[in-house]
């Protein structure tokens, strides 16, 4: 029997893989209980197909509820060893933190109590035809068309800026976005100050108006390890400052995501040099992660056991 390579195939390869993600491992792999395709026919159909950031809908619209919260953020797919990948710039990475060569992604979670599903992404490239902003609106303007009204738009400082602010207030939208210290604020008509020079010792959640925006809500919030950060919402009746802090660390279910599709389905291991057959590999990357969400949704077994679980399986038939 020819094995058909489809994108249920190749996921299902990228959920059950250890750490070897390329053609050639997958025809390895295939070659022990069907005739496998050759590693070539594998890379000829990463190069071929034409799946777009869009086609994610599909695949989790029915499991999105439209009211859950959508967070923002870019994450650096590491690419250092492959400089002549043809995706491939210069971009800072958190992870290493510093710039690095890598293939910048741009990211919409949906997120509402446990349930973390990516819903939109875009690659960002560095030829000038949008920057991330640029992206963050077209993932926004897209969530209104397919029906959310999310609780809150959230997003670290980086994407705080007064277009981004007015745009989702146009949206019919609440945000609360991360803060840079030197955002200038004031409490009295004409005397700006940064939110960092605000008096914090006696209000932990202060209405201000933010120079060129209007009335906003700004919280300082102190992290366990001593790091301090600041933001805001134009949700002006969001004063109670347990609430607001609690909403604000909701932000970093983005980066559980990003560590969580790095580690499970190998989406920077496509060995391939070609736009194309990269642009595949990482959409068949979140069509992979979004199935074991649903699985950890479904069973209560976290991203990491469902991947360790299809390691001891093949262990098993190793021995018996």
């Amino acid at each position: 029997m020819k094995y058909e390579i489809n994108l249920d195939a190749y996921t299902a390869f990228l959920i059950a893989n250890g750490n070897r993600y390329s053609g050639v491992e997958m025809s390895k792999a295939l070659n022990m209980t069907v005739h496998a395709p050759a590693h070539d026919s594998i890379s000829r159909w990463l190069a071929r197909q034409t799946f777009e950031p869009s086609d994610l809908w599909k695949y989790v619209q029915s499991e999105v509820r439209l009211d859950s919260s959508l967070i923002v953020d870019d994450s650096t797919l590491d690419k250092q060893w492959s400089p002549k990948n043809e995706l491939v710039g210069f971009h800072w990475s958190g992870n290493a933190h510093k710039v690095i060569r890598g293939i910048s992604l741009v990211n919409l979670l949906a997120t509402h109590d446990a349930t973390c599903i990516p819903v939109d992404y875009r690659v960002y490239e560095t030829d000038g035809t949008k920057n991330k902003n640029e992206h963050f609106i077209d993932m926004l303007n897209s969530a209104k068309e397919r029906g959310f009204e999310p609780n809150y738009v959230m997003a670290d400082s980086w994407y705080g800026s007064l277009e981004n602010m007015k745009h989702i207030t146009k949206l019919g939208w609440k945000f609360i976005f991360g803060l840079k210290e030197n955002r200038l604020v004031n409490e009295i008509q004409g005397q700006y100050v940064s939110v960092s020079s605000l008096d914090w010792t006696q209000k932990k959640v202060r209405k201000v108006w933010l120079r060129g925006f209007g009335f906003v809500l700004v919280a300082r919030i102190v992290f366990k390890n001593g790091d301090i950060r600041y933001v805001c919402t134009n949700d002006l009746s969001l004063t109670d400052y347990i609430r607001l802090s609690t909403l604000a660390k909701k932000r970093w279910t983005i980066e559980e995501f990003h560590r969580g599709i790095k580690q499970t389905t190998g989406i920077e291991k496509c060995y391939s040099i070609k736009k194309r057959s990269q642009l595949t590999h990482v959409f068949a990357s979140f069509v992979a992660f979004v199935k074991l969400e649903f699985e950890r949704l479904k069973t209560g077994v976290s991203w990491y056991e469902q991947k360790a679980q299809a390691v001891r399986l093949g262990i098993t038939l190793a021995f018996a």
